[in-house]
């Protein structure tokens, strides 16, 4: 028999966050925490306010009820949750910790051994231009060689000469240079925007348009000069079915995977062959989770050996996350095993 219970948790953030759903202080997340067997096992479920398709008034109701049928089984569970990706997740990493020799090893790799790195792009964070300028200068003498810029706060024209600024010194072979619009583009300007955007070499561009436009951004995917990566476009896509209708209508270039936010490692598997079985390709993104679930994205990530540099490594974020073995150097997120795991779920 195993007991499960659950556990609220407000990250802090150091610095006001700055992102096209407002500035962000305060994230809020839960834990699922496994009892059997004299073993425990964690899992987080990082609810995203205003963003994750199960940000419902009947959150927590869910989270009870999880608990109290906790022993239906994994299969059983993940298919009564389908419209709670967030709490899918939790209870997949909760499992497999509860299975592990160590509760926060859930995919032993080489990565776990310290021995491989995951490349990573540096996140620019949306504010006024000498405050994003700061970072650029930041992330690049940290050794990131791919840098993602959150765009569609200040003035377009304000944007792209950042951008330009950064091409001047340094080239496409250089440095990769990813944007997220967060769809804050309009359908008929949209085109026009992304054309700018290609002189610089961009490397590709988030979610253009909000999402829901279907029709319109299967135009843009078709038209664009430089690739488009789908997000939020795929939150709140349940069935197999849909999943198969949307990817084969858009046609996107990339798309982008917030285990999080569409149906932990098993939702995230399935979007990534239908992305294969489509010739787009795809990365992986953490979702502001605390260093629990950003750890067990990372571990998951490194297993489906992608190429591409993936969106992790935010855990440096917050004044009280958990102490952990992740590091993020040279431009990479590495596992250090001589560094020891520190939760404690007391606030």
């Amino acid at each position: 028999m195993i007991k499960a219970n659950y556990k609220k948790y407000i990250l802090n953030f150091k610095n006001p966050s700055g992102t096209s759903r407002g500035v962000l202080r305060t994230k809020e997340t839960w834990f699922i925490v496994l009892q059997g067997k004299g073993k425990i096992g964690i899992g987080e479920t990082g609810l995203f306010r205003g963003l994750s398709i199960d940000d419902v008034f009947n959150y927590e109701e869910k989270l009870i009820w999880v608990c109290k049928n906790i022993n239906l089984g994994l299969d059983f569970l993940l298919k009564e949750l389908c419209e709670f990706p967030s709490i899918q997740f939790g209870l997949e990493q909760a499992f497999l910790s509860l299975k592990s020799k160590h509760k926060f090893e859930l995919f032993p790799s080489e990565f776990t051994k310290g021995k491989e790195a995951i490349d990573i792009n540096g996140l620019i964070w949306m504010g006024d231009k000498n405050f994003m300028k700061a970072q650029i200068k930041e992330k690049l003498k940290s050794g990131f060689s791919c840098i993602k810029m959150k765009i569609g706060a200040i003035n377009f024209d304000a944007e792209i000469e950042l951008l330009k600024s950064i091409r001047k010194e340094f080239s496409s072979k250089e440095i990769t240079l990813r944007v997220d619009a967060n769809g804050a583009f309009n359908p008929e300007n949209a085109l026009e925007k992304l054309k700018i955007l290609s002189i610089l070499e961009i490397h590709s561009i988030e979610q253009p348009i909000k999402q829901g436009q279907v029709n319109e951004m299967a135009e843009l995917c078709l038209k664009t000069p430089l690739p488009i990566a789908l997000d939020e476009e795929l939150i709140g896509v349940f069935s197999s079915e849909e999943k198969k209708k949307l990817i084969q209508t858009i046609n996107p270039q990339y798309i982008i995977l917030k285990p999080s936010l569409v149906g932990g490692f098993a939702g995230t598997k399935e979007w990534v062959k239908l992305a294969e079985e489509n010739n787009a390709d795809w990365w992986i993104t953490s979702a502001l989770e605390s260093n629990i679930g950003l750890n067990a994205i990372a571990q998951f990530t490194f297993t489906l050996q992608s190429k591409l540099p993936q969106g992790l490594g935010t855990g440096g974020l917050f004044t009280n996350n958990f102490e952990s073995p992740l590091e993020v150097k040279n431009g990479t997120l590495q596992y250090n095993p001589a560094l020891k795991w520190d939760f404690n779920l007391t606030e």
